[in-house]
């Protein structure tokens, strides 16, 4: 191994040394205690070690790096207290997660580490967002992110290596090539020759550094990352090593041929260092017995913290409170004056204003800018705010949603519009995975606005018409709000941009020209998670929200004689579930239409919600109305079919006559 073609002083190439013994001599005693049963699970890094060192310290101190679990060199480096890691890694409180998440599935603003999830991918796209962030403030800063060369099969891998190419980002991908995933050869995960050849399909510079060179992997990622501070642009870097043990401790080895094991062996990346270092005079075989000694205390030290914290404690009430970040929620009240503005317009003031009020927030999405949207939301934006603010995107849900992730990690506000809320499948993985548990996880907030399109009764067939809430009301984390109109989208919409925290906001696409509403022309809030009581009486509840709550009314605009509660949900998650009991409590009857289909529905949860809540007040059986469990199909005759509209007026009088 060459260490001498390098122009380091010797005091670095000491500091480098220190900096790989640490790792190595943690994960040994990883191992023993995971024997002796202190630890649950360990992934191993030996033998490749120096990339995670030589990449940390060729970056600032205050650029995000995004490891994965191989990395600990990235931790310890970054000079992480050892007590919390071992902490973490034994699911005590003093831990970054709280005992939440496990291994290094977490991350730290204090120290610029954004930790992985098991969903490797979109760890990628989120890289992308805080480059694009460091783009946008012109701080001439680098960002790095780890994967393996099993990940590089994903498609969040081409999506957020292509996005960095078309945008510019300065963000380095660092490839580390161990030759296997998990037990697959790389033979068996891609036919070109070396991982830095797929930087060709995207335009983008790439380089192979040999993994185990210390001195090699520093200096050639210190001269890439000065030459991108000064001129932004994405670079791919594969680092050549190994994986000496399993992938994690269980698998073991078995499956590597015992020649490549000595191959690799003999490469070792601390112990030719280190004869080198000898062989040079920068160190002496003493002063190196003696930092081995001083970092071998240092571990027992801060095991002994660790061991001596108390044990976790169960606190049912904070652990549902930490699902979402804090909002202290700021009320805006609605100016007097108003004009009489379709639903599309009043969110696209909604979406300017808040453009106007917060410098910091940036819309994503397909088409959005000189086009202005599929739906032509956001005309005009690019003129006022630039392409900078509005920007479009090639067609990859999940590594947009991902960088918006990125953004708001790296302080900014994010909106993502997905151009019909059926798409919004290709982007599930990070949704439900990255900014729904993100908080809860390990703290950090997720400040994204996902602008979901959605519904039928436009003739638009299975793959443009779905209402989707669903999906999303039963993962904890995220917000949902669905207005049914242009007065409630407006201040939503406001409000749901101010929330640190994810949220999905459907839009119907049927309303979005056909209702008119006087709405008023200054920037608005309203609070999430209160419902609308639009009609009262006392024969019976109506529960239902977006497209379905102007069914009903219909409904009771031709039955004058129905004395009804009508409650129009806004927002789904949070429920405002007092509402609907406190109706019920006086009708003591409930019927809960929606346009979504039934099974595993909003419509069912809330009339589980009820029967365990409100029984004693009921006259009568819970009824849901909903569209039929098929997808939603094209022609309108089929589809006037699947919608409930009028089945709801059957099932209103059978209820009512109960």
């Amino acid at each position: 191994m060459q260490y001498t073609d390098y122009t380091i002083s010797d005091h670095t190439k000491i500091q480098l040394y220190k900096q790989l013994l640490a790792p190595r001599m943690i994960e040994e005693k990883m191992l023993v205690l995971l024997r002796q049963g202190k630890i649950t699970k360990w992934f191993s890094g030996i033998g490749q070690e120096a990339i995670s060192v030589g990449v940390t310290a060729a970056l600032h101190d205050d650029e995000y790096l995004l490891p994965m679990h191989r990395n600990l060199g990235v931790f310890t480096a970054r000079k992480i207290p050892l007590s919390k890691l071992f902490s973490q890694w034994q699911g005590k409180s003093n831990g970054f997660t709280n005992g939440r998440d496990r291994s290094f599935h977490f991350g730290s603003q204090a120290y610029k580490i954004i930790g992985m999830i098991s969903h490797l991918g979109p760890q990628l796209g989120v890289a992308d967002g805080i480059a694009l962030a460091n783009l946008l403030k012109k701080n001439k800063k680098v960002t790095a992110v780890f994967t393996g060369e099993g990940a590089t099969s994903e498609g969040d891998f081409h999506e957020a290596l292509n996005v960095a190419s078309v945008w510019n980002l300065p963000v380095l991908f660092c490839v580390e090539n161990n030759g296997y995933g998990l037990s697959t050869p790389t033979n068996e995960q891609f036919k070109c020759k070396n991982i830095a050849d797929k930087g060709i399909g995207y335009g983008m510079e790439s380089h192979i550094i040999d993994g185990n060179n210390i001195l090699e992997v520093f200096s050639k990622v210190s001269a890439i990352c000065t030459d991108l501070r000064a001129h932004p642009r994405p670079v791919l870097l594969e680092f050549k090593t190994f994986r000496m043990r399993g992938h994690e401790e269980a698998s073991g080895t078995k499956y590597v041929p015992q020649e490549v094991l000595e191959t690799w062996k003999k490469k070792d990346p601390i112990a030719n260092y280190e004869s080198y270092l000898i062989a040079s005079n920068i160190i002496s075989p003493e002063t190196m017995a003696l930092l081995k000694t001083k970092i071998q205390q240092e571990i027992e030290d801060e095991l002994q913290l660790a061991y001596q914290e108390e044990e976790l404690l169960l606190v049912p009430e904070k652990e549902v409170q930490d699902i979402y970040a804090p909002f202290q929620y700021k009320e805006y009240p609605p100016n007097a004056t108003t004009e009489n503005i379709r639903l599309v317009d009043a969110i696209a003031q909604s979406l300017k204003q808040a453009m106007e009020k917060h410098d910091n927030l940036v819309i994503m999405g397909q088409d959005i800018a000189e086009y202005g949207g599929v739906f032509k939301i956001t005309e005009g934006f690019v003129a006022q705010f630039g392409k900078e603010r509005v920007r479009n995107t090639p067609i990859c849900e999940s590594a947009i949603i991902s960088a918006a992730m990125g953004l708001s990690i790296n302080g900014m506000k994010a909106i993502v519009e997905m151009q019909f809320a059926d798409f919004v499948s290709s982007g599930f993985n990070p949704i439900v995975n990255y900014l729904a548990k993100s908080h809860y996880r390990w703290a950090e907030k997720a400040d994204v606005v996902i602008r979901m399109p959605c519904g039928a009764g436009v003739g638009a067939g299975p793959f443009h018409s779905q209402t989707n809430e669903a999906w999303f009301t039963k993962t904890p984390g995220l917000k949902v709000v669905y207005p049914a109109f242009p007065v409630d989208a407006k201040g939503l919409l406001a409000t749901a941009i101010n929330d640190p925290n994810p949220v999905l906001f459907f839009e119907h696409k049927a309303l979005y020209r056909s209702l008119y509403q006087e709405v008023p022309t200054d920037y608005y809030t309203i609070p999430l998670g209160k419902a609308a009581l639009l009609k009262k009486g006392t024969d019976i509840t109506i529960v239902s929200y977006g497209a379905a709550i102007h069914w009903a009314l219909e409904v009771l605009e031709r039955k004058p004689q129905i004395e009804a509660d009508l409650i129009d949900l806004r927002t789904l998650q949070p429920l405002d579930t007092e509402t609907i009991y406190n109706s019920v409590k006086k009708t003591g009857k409930l019927i809960i239409l929606q346009e979504d289909s039934l099974f595993g529905s909003l419509a069912s949860e809330i009339s589980a919600l009820v029967m365990e809540n409100c029984f004693e007040y009921l006259d009568a059986p819970v009824q849901r109305v909903a569209s039929l469990d098929t997808p939603i199909p094209f022609s309108k005759t089929l589809e006037k079919n699947y919608l409930p509209k009028d089945r709801f007026v059957k099932a209103l009088d059978d209820l009512l006559s109960y």
